[in-house]
């Protein structure tokens, strides 16, 4: 089972959803990085299930370090730390333990570990998983903001419903603010009106005993021109190496993405001009990145969340054990929706390739002041 990832930053998560407790290993973090526990805990409680949007499966997700912290510093050494599983019921899933879920890894699980996995609650597969990757993420995202880079993310739709607001990319201050904004919301959209109507469409679902997707937005500021690699270590190929292992996401598109195919050459070109003595484009169709390289212009991105697939409406599947079709109820406690938690997952993987990149680009001390200059 693969569970590291990145470079010169490095991640390695462990544990199970029903397990004692999950938890990371991250490495490549330069000596004396801050690491706020209060910023930890605050990215941890945008992820964290709460109010009847979510699964009542409520943890306290108090992340514990163990090593690589001292006075409130990275020591350069390998930063490890540990989530308890404080209120798991692998009781609910033991009577239909034979019962492939659909839309789930089960027998995928199944035929790739040949049933040593834990299934209890998806096992290493949950989305429960994600919470060691936002308490990582967070520890990166800090050391971005220290270089002035922002990370950000929205619900841009949900259940068919728009996000009606849009970012004001003509105003980087401006821009900024809204960026800021949504990192503390607890509901991450740019029009409240638009949020309460997804909020009830979620609802809604949930009273059906079904669920709904969505599409997050994320806008990254800040990052310098000249980061990343032509082809299999493009920004576009790291981040989305690592987007796609968030539970639920089926698609990622960078700047106008899937419609540009649509566009003439024109149209789809961002024109380069001078604003002082910075190059930047016209436009931003390619989402700040040409060449697999950023371009100094804002990184945009979106991903395709799916209906979350545990929903209480009976499903045909198949009994494993008895070889044989079947019918299954899920019991248990499930999310309608986990597109609006996922943003949380979403900036925080966001900021753990940006750091990557960054480090590989410029050095272990890339967060130093001076450490790039623009072309």
């Amino acid at each position: 089972m693969s569970d590291t990832i990145g470079g010169a930053v490095r991640l390695t998560i462990f544990g199970e959803s029903h397990g004692p407790a999950i938890g990371a290993v991250l490495e490549g973090i330069t000596p004396g990085t801050p690491v706020d526990e209060t910023a930890v805990a605050a990215a941890m409680e945008r992820r964290r299930a709460k109010g009847a949007l979510s699964t009542a499966r409520h943890e306290a997700d108090r992340v514990r370090f163990v090593s690589g912290v001292y006075r409130g510093r990275a020591t350069g050494t390998a930063i490890a730390f540990f989530i308890e599983n404080t209120n798991a019921k692998s009781s609910d899933y033991d009577k239909t333990a034979a019962l492939l879920r659909p839309g789930h890894a089960d027998y995928t699980a199944l035929a790739r570990y040949e049933g040593f996995a834990d299934p209890h609650g998806g096992g290493h597969f949950s989305g429960r998983l994600t919470a060691p990757l936002v308490a990582a993420g967070a520890i990166c995202d800090a050391m971005l903001a220290g270089a002035g880079i922002t990370v950000a993310t929205r619900l841009a739709r949900c259940a068919g419903i728009p996000d009606a607001g849009t970012f004001d990319f003509e105003d980087p201050a401006a821009l900024r603010g809204q960026l800021a904004a949504l990192k503390t919301a607890p509901f991450p959209v740019l029009d409240g009106a638009g949020g309460r109507a997804m909020a009830e469409a979620i609802a809604a679902a949930a009273a059906e005993g079904d669920s709904v997707g969505g599409i997050l937005e994320t806008v990254v500021l800040g990052m310098p021109a000249g980061v990343g690699e032509p082809f299999f270590d493009s920004v576009e190929s790291v981040l989305s190496h690592l987007l796609f292992s968030i539970p639920g996401v089926k698609g990622v598109e960078f700047g106008d993405g899937f419609a540009l195919a649509g566009m003439k050459g024109s149209a789809a070109n961002d024109s380069f001009r001078m604003a002082g003595d910075r190059v930047v484009t016209a436009t931003n169709r390619n989402g700040g990145i040409n060449g697999g390289i950023t371009n100094g212009m804002p990184i945009v991105f979106r991903t395709a969340v799916k209906p979350t697939p545990s929903i209480y409406k009976q499903q045909d599947t198949v009994d494993i054990a008895a070889r044989r079709n079947a019918a299954l109820a899920i019991h248990g406690r499930h999310d309608p929706c986990i597109a609006h938690r996922a943003r949380a997952v979403q900036d925080a993987l966001t900021a753990l390739a940006l750091a990557d990149l960054m480090a590989q680009r410029y050095g272990p001390r890339w967060t130093e002041a001076n450490a790039w200059n623009s072309v």
